[in-house]
């Protein structure tokens, strides 16, 4: 039988073992199943061992990465024989060594869940930055506790180049849940027909419109933006964009949106090369595009003009 290992991941002071301890008094995930705690750290809050024993939650403590030798968890797994495992590792331990780590047969990782202190998030990005990318590339919900002086959007640029898939949810100092929407992170307004992309946030609009192309479907938007076309490319497609630095300075890489021009620019592309900096205006239409291997923003083009560079010709999310 698979038993499903859950990953909840953190620095210090991020609010894992309350997270943990809260999950813990959820009757739908305990329900009767036997569950088997790992606690991979030493934190400032701490397990009731003996009630969660009634409860049928074991606990173990392996503070040092040899916790995680394979030989140690399947002696785990035949002492406990537990139904799921939950795993509070410690932040400061390398992903990809905890990934790594063979575990015993039948154990599944199901979901990685990473917490944020919000009222340190600026500080480990500026002192730490290469752990918490690696952190939160990995994670599948990341959670940001603490969140009231957060700015949403420095969060969201941080973590959507490096993991697009992941679910950002927040909480305030006192657990509950957030208000607002992704919408409310946007630094343009999502419901007007016509959108005007400043230079600054042509990254953040990259990433929403391809993670939620259907709620730019219809809209027109003007950029700014390089010129890029593959040979393999149809005659009418390009795919103006920008140079992007996702995670760091050797991490820079291209990121454009697939648009089909008419007739009326038909000799605009023999006139231009690569990275001339071009104005574009167009409408998003959510369609199956062959670039995109599936459904994607494709720009029906209406203007299209050149243009001054932007003042930084580097994208960057933070």
């Amino acid at each position: 039988m698979d038993v499903p290992v859950y990953l909840i991941n953190g620095f210090i002071e991020s609010g894992k073992t309350s997270f943990i301890r809260t999950t813990f008094e959820d009757p739908e995930f305990i329900n009767t199943s036997r569950t088997l705690l790992i606690v991979c750290e030493e934190g400032i809050e701490e397990y009731d061992v003996d009630a969660y024993k009634k409860k049928n939650i074991d606990v173990v403590f392996a503070t040092d990465m040899g916790g995680l030798d394979p030989h140690y968890l399947n002696e785990l797994n035949s002492t406990y024989r537990p139904d799921k495992v939950v795993v509070e590792l410690n932040g400061m331990w390398k992903m990809e060594d905890v990934l790594e780590v063979d575990t015993p047969a039948g154990w599944i990782t199901v979901q990685m869940i990473t917490l944020i202190n919000g009222e340190t998030f600026d500080s480990y990005i500026n002192n730490m930055r290469s752990l918490i990318i690696e952190e939160l590339k990995y994670s599948d919900t990341i959670i940001v506790n603490r969140c009231e002086k957060i700015d949403r959007k420095t969060v969201r640029r941080t973590i959507k180049p490096v993991n697009r898939k992941a679910s950002i949810l927040y909480e305030t100092n006192d657990g509950m849940e957030a208000g607002g929407g992704e919408e409310d992170e946007l630094p343009y307004d999502i419901n007007q027909k016509h959108i005007d992309i400043e230079d600054d946030d042509f990254g953040l609009f990259y990433l929403d419109v391809m993670d939620n192309t259907k709620k730019y479907d219809g809209k027109e938007i003007s950029f700014k933006a390089q010129f890029y076309r593959n040979q393999g490319m149809p005659k009418d497609t390009f795919a103006p964009g920008r140079f992007a630095m996702q995670c760091c300075a050797n991490d820079i890489g291209f990121i454009g949106i697939v648009s089909r021009i008419t007739s009326t620019y038909k000799d605009f592309f023999p006139t231009h090369e690569d990275r001339d900096w071009i104005y574009v205006t167009g409408t998003i239409k959510n369609q199956f595009c062959r670039e995109y291997r599936g459904k994607g923003p494709v720009l029906y083009v209406s203007e299209l003009r050149d243009s001054e560079p932007a003042v930084e010709d580097i994208v960057y999310f933070t």
